[in-house]
């Protein structure tokens, strides 16, 4: 009795146990498997580079003369025209016959500032003033620099010779500063020099960037990071660039379509890309769902055996 007990209920609820167990391994979801879903959207093909930002035009403004500085009207940071006077200086003589004018007497040294007129150094540009290099009684030559202006500042990129084909006047980048991460700077390429420059090893090509404004935090020598978008799209089928698989040249995605009942093995023709998605021109359309599979512990098989929690013995020597 009791054998025909164990026969005829045990063992089927035995079988059965093991079919629903077999069965929710099999249709369980892979707990390291991604599913998206595909979609249209703007897509930004971006280069990356470091910067400097820089004067564009730095002119060292000089005295035409050797002689002395007797005052300085402008500071740094100061905005000036064209034609504004900068500093008053005397020349060697001049200077030579107010020293001695002035131990004759007030009166005599105040004659010979009338009659003989200081030197105006005037502005040859509307710019910034970045650099008072010299303080009022200073003696300076003609090759002295007193004032250093700047028509504006710009940020100067060092970008790799492998992207430098891609970069354009007129493309459109964005600035940030090292030191002030936060703050983000919409900036136009202006010009890309075709002489190369050797930077650590590296050969690279300047590109001047002028930003569409100038914060006040910017500063000439500061360090920055560059992107400039060489291409964007609107309105295009993205897929996540971590769901592609790449063989002999050629894309792959694997696609779980409406109505089929598992997933398959799908090629694509593929467009630009950024950091996270790649333009899909062909094998998909919006509404695909596509799976990303990674290698988790329950699909891992130790060679040799088939249970992964089964100990590899080690081969005999030969």
């Amino acid at each position: 009795m009791i054998k025909k007990i164990i026969v005829f209920v045990i063992v089927p609820v035995a079988l059965l146990c093991v079919l629903f167990l077999v069965f929710r391994r099999n249709t369980a979801p892979d707990p390291a498997e991604k599913r998206t879903r595909l979609s249209l959207g703007r897509l930004e093909s971006a280069i990356t580079a470091t910067g400097t930002v820089k004067p564009r035009n730095r002119l060292e403004v000089k005295p035409p003369i050797s002689g002395r500085i007797e005052q300085i009207l402008v500071q740094e940071g100061a905005v000036v025209k064209t034609g504004d006077v900068l500093a008053f200086m005397s020349s060697t003589d001049r200077a030579a016959l107010l020293d001695a004018a002035y131990l004759q007497g007030e009166d005599s040294r105040r004659k010979w500032e009338d009659a003989y007129k200081p030197i105006p150094l005037l502005a040859p540009i509307d710019g910034d003033v970045i650099v008072k290099a010299v303080n009022p009684g200073q003696v300076v030559t003609a090759a002295d620099a007193v004032v250093v202006l700047s028509d504006r500042l710009i940020v100067q990129a060092q970008v790799d010779e492998t992207d430098i084909g891609r970069v354009q006047t007129g493309q459109r980048a964005s600035i940030t500063l090292d030191a002030y991460p936060e703050t983000v700077v919409r900036a136009t390429v202006e010009h890309v020099y075709y002489e190369s420059k050797v930077v650590s090893n590296v050969t690279v090509y300047y590109v001047d960037l002028i930003p569409d404004e100038i914060p006040q935090v910017f500063r000439s020598g500061m360090s920055a990071d560059v992107r400039i978008i060489s291409d964007l799209r609107e309105n295009v089928l993205l897929v996540p660039s971590e769901y592609i698989d790449r063989q002999d040249g050629s894309s792959f995605v694997t696609v779980f379509r409406a109505g089929e009942t598992k997933p398959q093995k799908q090629e694509i023709l593929t467009g630009i890309s950024d950091e996270e998605n790649t333009e899909v021109l062909g094998g998909l359309e919006a509404g695909d769902v596509v799976i990303r599979k990674s290698l988790s512990l329950a699909s891992r098989k130790v060679k040799g055996t088939s249970s992964p929690f089964v100990p590899s013995r080690p081969r005999a020597a030969r």
